[in-house]
């Protein structure tokens, strides 16, 4: 996971991308599968989720308050 700061708020984002890790765990939440995020997300691959989720559980206070911040915009 890359945190850059202006990028994407400075959220933990997947390996050189745009793609916030608390936006694939709010999908996954949602209900979406691996199959549909990879096709959602064409530039991901299975290695990137499979490194996502444990990021995710390793920092789920930070996924929780992205997730919270960006529900209420």
């Amino acid at each position: 996971m890359n945190k850059t700061i202006g990028v994407c708020g400075g959220d933990a984002c997947i390996r050189k991308s745009r793609i916030p890790v608390w936006v694939l765990a709010s999908f996954r939440r949602l209900g979406m599968n691996e199959s549909q995020l990879l096709d959602n997300y064409p530039t991901l691959t299975a290695t990137d989720l499979a490194n996502a989720w444990p990021y995710a559980a390793a920092f789920s206070d930070e996924i929780e308050i992205a997730i919270r911040e960006n529900d209420e915009d």
